[in-house]
């Protein structure tokens, strides 16, 4: 009986190999795009600016860079509720208003000094708007960073499972706690 159980499930994982390549080579940048837009060209522009304040480009990519407000557009488009879309768009907006009124121009147009005066303005804010759209956007900034290829393969040193393999080690404590006699 186990015999037939084993052959079963090689027989599934083998189907399995088999269709892999034909699934996954499907996938195109067309295949993930935005069923619709969640947001305007320029919001887009002013969300990769902000993505780009919270983590800027040093020695190593930015989060623009690596493009990640591409991911959080996505993201909130695909994963959140209706009222958190709105609290996104809503956000956006405030961001623009409130560079505005801070310093006479768009966020974009701003010097790194003035972005990161705003955002902390907006996380020490009151408003739930304010507060609840920087809380997102920080989140979704720093796991979609993190969680890009370049930081996993280049900074992180990620190795798929099962990693490398150490062929020549002890096996328990004793083995190594014990000196060899001689002869």
């Amino acid at each position: 009986m186990e015999r037939r159980s084993a052959l079963i499930t090689l027989a599934g994982a083998v189907a399995g190999l088999v269709s892999l390549p034909g699934w996954a080579t499907g996938w195109s940048a067309e295949s993930i795009q935005l069923d619709r837009a969640l947001v305007t060209t320029d919001q887009r522009d002013l969300l990769a600016e902000i993505v780009d304040t919270i983590i800027p480009k040093t020695d190593t990519p930015g989060a623009k860079e690596l493009k990640v407000h591409q991911l959080i557009e996505k993201l909130v488009a695909d994963c959140s509720d209706k009222a958190a879309q709105d609290t996104f768009a809503k956000g956006l907006t405030t961001v623009d208003e409130l560079a505005q009124q801070s310093f006479n121009k768009p966020f974009a147009k701003g010097d790194a000094t003035q972005r990161m005066a705003l955002l902390t303005q907006m996380s020490q804010s009151t408003e739930p708007v304010q507060k609840d759209f920087y809380g997102l956007v920080k989140n979704m900034t720093i796991r979609g960073y993190m969680n890009s290829e370049y930081v996993m393969t280049n900074l992180t040193n990620f190795q798929f499972i099962p990693g490398h393999y150490y062929g020549c080690v002890p096996v328990s404590a004793k083995a190594v706690s014990q000196p060899k006699q001689g002869k």
